[in-house]
C-alpha cells in the first residue's frame, strides 16, 4: 500500500485521465487535504470500505467530480442525501463552488468528520447532522444527490420531498427500473455511464 506521499499535481492528472479539467483554482489541493483528512478519519472511523489512497482517488473522487461537472448549471443548491464521507457532496462544492451544499448525515461521527471537512478545506457548504426525514418542512433543494443507495424504495420518496428540480442518483445500471419505477414525477436524461467503472453510472431526473 503506498503511503500518503501524494501530491495534488498527481491527482490532477488521475482526474484529467478521466476526461474532468477546468476545475477552479486550487481544487486539487483541496483534493488533496480532503484525501488526508478522509485517511486519517478512516482509521477509526469506518467511513468508506476503499482505503488505499489511489483507489480513493479513481473510485470517489474522479467519479464524484465527474458527477458534479455534469450537475446542470442552473443548480444554487443541494442537498447531499446520506452523506457519509462526504461524497459526492464535498467533491460537489470543491468543484462546483458556486453551489451551496448541504451535507445531511444522521450518525454522529460521521457528522462530526464532515464538520471537521467542511472547516479544513474551506468549502461552501453546511452539516445537518440528522435525519432527512426531519428536516424543516420549508428545506427544498434545487438538487438532491444519493449514491450508492440501498433500500431504494424507502429512501426515493424522502428525498423527492425534498426535490426543487433535480434528483442525482450516482448507481447502477441494474438500478435503473427501480428508480425509474418509483419517480414517476420525474423526466430521466439518458445516463452517462461513470469514469473507471463497468456498471456505474450516472442519472439525473427533472421535474416536469
Amino acid at each position: 500500500m503506498r503511503s500518503l506521499n501524494w501530491t495534488a499535481q498527481e491527482i490532477e492528472a488521475a482526474f484529467a485521465e478521466a476526461g474532468i479539467a477546468g476545475l477552479p483554482p486550487l481544487a486539487f489541493e483541496r483534493f488533496l487535504a480532503y484525501l488526508e483528512l478522509l485517511t486519517r478519519w478512516n482509521a477509526r472511523l469506518n467511513l468508506t470500505a476503499i482505503r488505499e489512497p489511489g483507489q480513493i482517488i479513481l473510485r470517489h473522487f474522479v467519479e464524484c467530480a465527474f458527477a458534479a461537472q455534469h450537475l446542470p448549471a442552473e443548480i444554487e443548491n443541494s442537498l447531499d442525501f446520506g452523506s457519509g464521507a462526504g461524497l459526492p457532496g464535498i467533491p460537489i462544492a470543491i468543484c462546483r463552488p458556486e453551489i451551496r451544499v448541504t451535507l445531511a448525515e444522521s450518525q454522529g461521527k460521521k457528522a462530526s468528520f464532515l464538520r471537521e471537512a467542511v472547516r479544513s478545506l474551506d468549502i461552501s457548504a453546511e452539516v445537518y447532522g440528522g435525519r432527512v426525514e426531519e428536516m424543516p418542512r420549508d428545506r427544498i433543494f434545487h438538487a438532491v444527490s444519493m449514491r450508492a443507495v440501498e433500500k431504494m424504495d424507502l429512501f426515493l420518496p424522502v428525498a423527492l420531498r425534498r426535490v426543487e428540480r433535480y434528483l442525482v442518483l450516482l448507481t447502477t445500471e441494474q438500478f435503473t427500473p427501480v428508480y425509474r419505477k418509483l419517480t414517476p414525477e420525474l423526466q430521466w436524461f439518458e445516463s452517462v455511464r461513470l469514469p473507471n467503472a463497468t456498471r456505474a453510472v450516472l442519472a439525473i431526473g427533472k421535474r416536469a
